[in-house]
């Protein structure tokens, strides 16, 4: 059989191309270090001071940087900037409290889910019985604050589009915005909302227990990296075998 030199230039440029493709795990391994990618906005999973990071995920974070040998960096993105930030190489992994979605998962690829949640309500103590249906939100007297570029915006442009929606870049302003009577109801998932009413005695969740939708939380991974996927599962794997997770989810508040 004969082949042309152009054939076999295009195999061997194939071939070197496979075994050169870069691999985001063993360049974690080398550099001593994986990068985080995480909004530090919503609270009990990622949470920015303006000095150190705290919550669920970041403690999550830090356990996958221990079991892998490494130091962790966390580095501060926006829900609007989540995917674009992770496909620019701004961080290796994007945590805190990001639910998996189809629209992600054709950007990234997702780790499992963990922790069944829903979108629900958080408003003013006493204000549950007024707010308590998508009925009684979808009005234009009715403010509704939400997070520009994250699926809470999503879902009140879906569902509550008469309400006069109010958005803000912050998520932690909404639950002030709220307090404050600047808005009625903050669109948020019932992990945040249960949060809340914990810790504010001025806030209470609405649909809590009989939340409107049902999704997980999971990590986002740069499309492709099928390594560094596999290793965050696996993780995951290990820490719901062990009780890790529910012992960070009792330190977090979320038990």
């Amino acid at each position: 059989m004969k082949f042309t030199a152009s054939f076999l230039l295009l195999v061997s440029t194939m071939a070197y191309s496979a075994i050169a493709q870069a691999d985001r795990l063993e360049d974690i391994k080398k550099q001593g270090y994986i990068t985080v990618g995480t909004t530090g906005d919503y609270k009990p999973f990622s949470y920015y001071d303006g000095s150190t990071f705290s919550g669920y995920d970041i403690d999550v974070a830090k356990y996958f940087a221990s079991e892998m040998g490494v130091e962790v960096k966390f580095v501060q993105t926006t829900w609007k900037n989540l995917i674009t930030d992770l496909k620019d190489d701004k961080y290796d992994i994007a945590m805190g409290g990001i639910t998996r979605r189809t629209s992600r998962q054709m950007e990234a690829d997702q780790s499992q889910g963990y922790m069944t949640f829903g979108k629900c309500f958080l408003v003013a103590t006493g204000n549950v019985a007024r707010f308590d249906t998508l009925e009684e939100v979808n009005r234009p007297e009715v403010k509704v604050g939400v997070n520009i570029g994250g699926t809470n915006e999503k879902f009140a442009d879906q569902y509550l589009s008469k309400a006069t929606i109010i958005r803000y870049e912050n998520n932690l302003d909404v639950p002030k915005a709220v307090e404050a009577g600047d808005v009625d109801v903050m669109v948020t998932e019932t992990p945040e909302a249960l949060y809340y009413q914990v810790v504010n005695k001025q806030l209470e969740a609405s649909r809590a227990n009989d939340p409107f939708t049902k999704s997980q939380f999971g990590y986002l991974i740069p499309a492709g990296e099928q390594r560094l996927l596999n290793t965050v599962n696996f993780m995951m794997e290990e820490m719901t075998l062990k009780g890790i997770d529910e012992t960070l989810m009792v330190n977090n508040s979320l038990k």
